[in-house]
């Protein structure tokens, strides 16, 4: 991602938006003043003022779904085709298209579900609203005793947050039709005078986000491949096998949510878009998403394609390679922004080991973390063009959850932790005798990260077996 994006710097738009709560870019709702927030909203949601405040409880995070703040880009969107502003007096029925399978929910129902939208059932906070978890009858809309029944996750529309009423149909509209075990499910819904509120599965292993930057465990290598795997598939639905492709917009790690067998599924559709039709090649919309995670071309133009995705993805596999966040201020000048800091490596074989998670200790596949990090390199390719489609990323990354060729049981790889920057040349991590073969993917050329959108392409001499 570049510094600047049109002619507003990062900075600026940084400070701008920490003045209502300083949410910083990785979108940490851990905080005791979002909290605060939460019990503010749900004070509206009852139409009564929240009493005591309650202490943080820090130990339910690990569980916790994360949601960031979606950036909006406010110096393109008067120069792009499509308005999306939230209507400031919407029509409760306006644009909504109810899918015969979602459940209606009165909202005393979804009250009493959540125990009275209490902080205990707090789940997670983000531009939507809350989300709490609850208890229904497992065929209907009725409330049931904790522990009971059927679980559920309450999303509830923060009336003074950044997605509005357009963002909760959008939810009801794509989510209500779209159905996939790489989706998560929307159950039902509540639109009661002012109220808007969704009902979804539960998801009790929480976000990804959760398990590769909040937990002292780190997630093991096979898991990640799993949940890549997963949500390139859901990815792949939205673009190609949709009735009506989807564009997703706000593919990251905290909307990926895991079930029990870490499953992943993705969530909140709010941003999602229809795709292209007809001859168009693009959809001109507002910038839209999250810091770290948006295709730069998207950004710079909001010319919106499913290879905006596709990028997105790469992000996130290069995060699950690295254990990094896409943007860290925390971290060192000039390791920021994660994409950036992992260009080089990504295209130097002799330092191929610097990319991964220290905190895996090399129990990671060899070829597995090798092939992921060249697809990373043409997910994350400056040309939209040359990156792969999501068919072809589920593929390639098929075979690699269950290789068990580790790296600490690799020479290479002990000589190399062993030896720090001794032995591999100026990069350090020396990998020798061990080069990366290029991956090749059909109808997508193998392109270096160094090399600009215009640059020739520089085909794949011999595809990886």
């Amino acid at each position: 991602m570049p510094e600047k994006i049109g002619t507003l710097s990062l900075d600026k738009m940084e400070e701008s938006r920490k003045k209502e709560d300083e949410i910083e870019i990785r979108g940490c709702w851990i905080k005791f003043r979002f909290l605060g927030r939460c019990i503010s909203t749900r004070s509206k949601v009852e139409n009564s003022i929240c009493g005591n405040s309650i202490p943080y409880v820090e130990s339910k995070s690990t569980n916790n779904k994360i949601l960031d703040q979606p950036v909006v880009h406010p110096t393109l969107s008067a120069t792009t085709s499509n308005t999306e502003s939230t209507p400031s007096t919407p029509n409760a029925t306006e644009d909504l298209k109810i899918a015969s399978q979602l459940r209606k929910f009165n909202f005393n129902e979804l009250k009493s579900a959540t125990r009275s939208f209490r902080p205990e059932s707090l789940l997670g906070e983000g531009g939507f609203g809350c989300v709490f978890k609850g208890w229904i009858n497992e065929n209907g809309t009725t409330p049931v005793k904790p522990g009971t029944g059927l679980s559920v996750a309450v999303k509830t529309l923060n009336h003074d947050g950044l997605q509005g009423h357009k963002e909760w149909l959008a939810e009801v509209n794509f989510l209500g039709d779209l159905l996939h075990p790489n989706l998560v499910k929307l159950i039902g819904y509540c639109i009661e005078d002012d109220q808007r509120l969704l009902v979804y599965e539960f998801m009790p292993r929480g976000s990804l986000e959760n398990h590769l930057f909040r937990r002292s465990l780190p997630l093991p290598w096979g898991t990640r491949m799993k949940i890549a795997l997963g949500a390139a598939k859901g990815l792949a639905f939205l673009h190609e096998e949709a009735e009506r492709p989807v564009i997703y917009r706000d593919f990251k790690t905290s909307n990926i949510l895991l079930d029990a067998d870490y499953n992943a599924k993705l969530s909140d559709f709010g941003l999602a878009k229809d795709g292209p039709e007809g001859d168009n090649t693009h959809v001109s919309t507002r910038v839209m998403g999250t810091y770290g995670y948006a295709a730069p071309e998207y950004v710079m133009t909001g010319h919106l394609t499913s290879k905006s995705d596709v990028y997105s993805f790469g992000v996130v596999l290069l995060e699950m390679i690295t254990g990094r966040r896409s943007m860290d201020k925390n971290r060192p000048t000039g390791e920021h922004n994660l994409v950036e800091w992992a260009r080089p490596y990504l295209g130097e074989r002799r330092r191929f080991y610097q990319l991964m998670d220290p905190l895996l200790e090399g129990r990671f596949s060899v070829r597995g973390a090798q092939k992921a990090a060249q697809l990373a390199a043409l997910c994350l390719n400056r040309d939209p063009k040359a990156r792969p489609l999501m068919s072809d990323v589920y593929e390639v990354l098929k075979p690699l959850v269950n290789l068990k060729d580790m790296a600490c049981s690799s020479p290479y790889f002990q000589a190399v932790h062993m030896g720090g920057n001794q032995g591999g040349g100026s990069g350090g991590g020396g990998f020798k005798g061990q080069a990366i073969r290029s991956l090749s993917i059909p109808g997508c050329p193998y392109v270096s990260p160094h090399r600009r959108g215009g640059d020739q392409l520089c085909r794949s001499p011999k595809p990886v077996r």
